[in-house]
């Protein structure tokens, strides 16, 4: 069956809730029904078009001011309404949160970063979002609630394949907490797309702290490369603890095709993912060791700017 991608052909009831408590109320009264949540809606409407996904109660929290919040006092905490446009504008995330920065950058259009949130993001599960890889690298955590409490989890273990999460159907998403970054912290994002509005092929975020010489702390973390956003930790204790030098970002970029297990989809083979993942980190740790320089402290053999 072919759909109108511009109109919405299924009957549902829309509610839109003005407080946390009517949302979780709502979400509670209506759990065994196909309630879905409304935000920005760039996943949810376009999957209504066109999957024929099966909707009862549509429920729109844009308007709930408790979830309206950005704060940068201690590490970031952002409430699942804010849409990512919002977050470009803080410094914090640009200069200290570099790879979550360019991770948004990365998402479609201005049109879409105006409308879509990294609450919803997360919530969609694809395993090709943008945001998620650099926010697992930053140990990001997720706050659940539902009508009976709260329940807060590390990012990386929300998700349980494509599209699925552990979440409860009375359940939603409220922040989004991610710790402060250690001094001398570098990181980046890196994307490989058709064209730049497109669901990504492969995507990495990668994270280092350094210390002298040496990487104290890694975390590499890849999207399009399986079921979920994977980490790939056998590489990461290949660096951790050792002097970054070039033959060891060969032999990291060597190492992590071992540990990603990538499929033939509609937007690239799994060959291709492999080779890629190789190139992309082996310029994500150039790019994010340099980054862990300070302006006085430059070092361009290394990256450094």
């Amino acid at each position: 069956m072919q759909f109108n991608t511009r109109l919405l052909t299924h009957k549902f009831e829309y509610l839109a809730p003005e407080t946390l408590t009517e949302a979780l109320d709502l979400l509670n009264q209506y759990q065994a029904h196909h309630i879905k949540v409304l935000a920005g809606g760039t996943d949810l409407l376009v999957k209504m078009k066109t999957i024929d996904m099966e909707v009862d109660y549509l429920l729109y929290i844009k308007g709930i001011k408790e979830l309206n919040f950005v704060d940068t006092a201690a590490g970031l905490s952002i409430g699942a309404i804010i849409p990512y446009s919002r977050l470009l504008k803080e410094d914090k995330i640009k200069t200290k949160y570099t790879a979550l920065y360019e991770g948004i950058q990365a998402i479609a259009a201005p049109a879409i970063r105006n409308m879509g949130t990294i609450a919803g993001n997360i919530g969609n599960a694809s395993p090709a979002a943008d945001t998620v890889p650099p926010l697992i690298a930053f140990g990001a955590e997720v706050q659940i609630e539902n009508k009976q409490g709260k329940r807060t989890i590390l990012l990386e273990n929300l998700f349980t394949g494509p599209g699925k999460t552990v979440l409860k159907p009375d359940e939603l998403i409220t922040r989004i907490t991610v710790p402060e970054v250690k001094p001398q912290t570098g990181s980046a994002f890196i994307k490989k797309s058709r064209v730049k509005a497109d669901l990504a092929k492969i995507n990495l975020a990668v994270s280092l702290t350094r210390n002298g010489q040496n990487c104290e702390d890694c975390k590499i973390v890849f999207g399009s490369v399986a079921a979920t956003a994977v980490r790939a930790p056998r590489t990461e204790k290949l660096l951790e603890g050792h002097s970054m030098t070039e033959e060891l970002f060969i032999q990291a970029a060597k190492s992590v095709a071992n540990e990603i297990k990538p499929i033939d989809d509609i937007r690239s083979t799994a060959e291709y993912r492999i080779l890629m993942s190789q190139e992309m980190l082996y310029d994500a740790l150039k790019l994010a060791w340099g980054r862990t320089y300070s302006q006085n402290e430059s070092d361009p053999k290394n990256g450094g700017e």
